[in-house]
């Protein structure tokens, strides 16, 4: 059976998916593997990263890493959630925030007491009954503190934003110290196998040969394995996720430093904000069917904090995913594997998940096929549901200024997401799937911040008086406000924890989060 072993990892593209793949392989695998990363120094990347959601933390856990010392060596910051502004209507925003809302009581979720009670007109919005929601609008952050298992201070759910280009420098000091071997060149030509086509070997352009027995494409768009030596396919979404462009741009930093990335739509798209510790990276993602890439441009620089570090930078994509994740014996992570739009920072959890998942079903040399059609299967459900609560937010506006939000607002959507839709409808319901990433807390706050409503809430809510719930969720709402009232400011957090040396290199290019 040793014979069958797989010894030889060979990963395609550095950036963050490839020593994303490098770091955590060098970390789980046993000894005995040779691992070797190939990438150019000519080929940019686009610098997947920035901004997070909270799982970044399990893969960082999980290879040991000092949270502060990665927060210095990437100029990070702490991320509470997502600011979205209007997205609804002109003048209207909410938060999706990390963590809980609330605190559950008895079988039901704390949001059916507080349902009940909005339907009457008797409570404040949602997002006065989570830290992770009032805290941001104070420019407030703390990490959670376990030893009060009572308190809402237990439970707070936060990620980072951090300069995707530092993260791979990091992760590549990382994967190089335990064993990973760098190759720098460009590759010309993939050698496939004759009989069965796998992957032999790529060819340098200076004419080495680097074979090996499972390929690990991180390329990025380009799918340089997964695609063009193995002609996969791809699957175009971009029907219900039109934009298709995007322009990066850093700028100066300003006070105060939030804790949280802000999404602002604009009339053919919307515009991110994430605040690092030596700049706010920037950036506008639009659909060119509906505006013109030189218009498009003219509005993210009219609208920036502070003055811009760099020239614009243009990056054509188009949503959706290969058709598969895993091809003989190539397993394509990041870019390579799909893109949606990062308008809920899922792209370094998609490779994150990847890299877990392919631990998971790592083969041998048999390519096992049942093992490869569920690795598969799990990747297309994790990119069908992400997808569909990225649609929603399209969807669910009252957006009357512009062609692009009246055709998100008539377009057919996935049945999977109707479903959700008119399961909330009703009573407020809200189920998750199988291991679907975002939980009922996210759904929730996305359906209620663009305008969604039920016609009712769960009955046993009415198991108890209106005068009991009306205590319970006020009391909820004082609790909240007395922990967000002794946190300290995210800036004076990390000055006390977690400050990054001014000798630290700025990274001008911006990023697609």
């Amino acid at each position: 059976m040793d014979g069958n072993r797989v010894r030889d990892v060979v990963i395609v593209g550095g950036g963050t998916a490839g020593w994303m793949t490098a770091a955590a392989l060098s970390r789980l695998l046993p000894d005995g593997y040779r691992l070797r990363l190939v990438e150019s120094d000519e080929i940019s990347t686009i610098g997947v990263g920035e901004a997070t959601i909270p799982n970044i933390r399990n893969y960082n856990h999980a290879l040991g890493i000092d949270e502060d010392d990665f927060i210095r060596n990437t100029q990070g910051t702490f991320k509470l959630g997502i600011e979205f502004v209007d997205w609804k209507n002109i003048g209207e925003s909410y938060f999706h925030g990390f963590g809980k809302i609330g605190r559950d009581l008895g079988p039901l979720k704390f949001y059916q007491y507080w349902l009940k009670l909005h339907q009457a007109g008797e409570a404040p919005d949602l997002d006065e009954f989570s830290i992770n929601t009032l805290a941001p609008r104070h420019a407030k952050f703390m990490r959670d503190i376990q030893s009060a298992p009572d308190s809402p201070v237990a439970d707070i759910g936060y990620a980072f934003h951090f300069d995707a280009g530092l993260y791979a420098r990091y992760l590549r000091r990382y994967s190089e110290a335990r064993g990973v071997v760098r190759i720098e060149g460009r590759i010309v030509d993939t050698r496939l196998r004759a009989g069965d086509g796998f992957i032999e070997a790529v060819v340098m352009e200076n004419g080495d040969r680097i074979a090996g027995d499972l390929f690990v494409d991180c390329s990025g768009m380009a799918g340089l394995l997964i695609e063009k030596a193995l002609h996969t396919g791809f699957e175009d979404w971009s029907h219900w996720l039109p934009c298709n462009h995007a322009i990066a741009v850093p700028c100066a930093s300003v006070d105060p430093l939030l804790p949280y990335t802000r999404s602002t739509a604009r009339a053919a798209g919307w515009q991110w904000r994430i605040p690092l510790q030596h700049r706010i990276g920037n950036g506008h993602v639009f659909s060119s069917d509906f505006m013109a890439p030189k218009e498009a441009e003219e509005i993210l620089m009219s609208n920036l904090d502070g003055e811009p570090l760099a020239a614009p930078r243009h990056i054509r994509f188009t949503t959706g995913k290969r058709k598969k994740g895993w091809s003989k014996n190539c397993v394509a992570i990041g870019l390579a594997g799909g893109f949606l739009e990062p308008l809920e920072s899922t792209s370094i959890h998609l490779i994150q998940t990847a890299i877990a998942r392919l631990v998971e079903f790592f083969p041998d040399k048999t390519f096992n096929s049942a093992d490869i059609d569920a690795f598969n299967a799990q990747v297309d459900f994790e990119y069908e549901r992400i997808r569909d609560f990225l649609i929603l937010h399209y969807k669910l506006n009252e957006r009357t200024d512009s062609a692009f939000w009246a055709y998100c607002r008539d377009m057919e959507i996935p049945a999977t997401l109707q479903e959700k839709i008119d399961l909330f409808q009703g009573h407020g319901r809200i189920l998750r799937a199988g291991e679907e990433l975002f939980t009922d807390v996210s759904w929730l706050q996305v359906m209620h911040g663009q305008g969604l409503r039920p016609r009712g809430y769960h009955p046993l809510v009415d198991q108890r008086s209106q005068d009991d719930i009306r205590k319970f969720v006020t009391d909820v709402r004082a609790v909240i406000r007395k922990c967000v009232d002794v946190m300290p400011t995210h800036a004076e957090f990390i000055r006390k924890h977690c400050a990054a040396s001014t000798a630290n290199p700025v990274q001008r290019s911006g990023s697609v989060n």
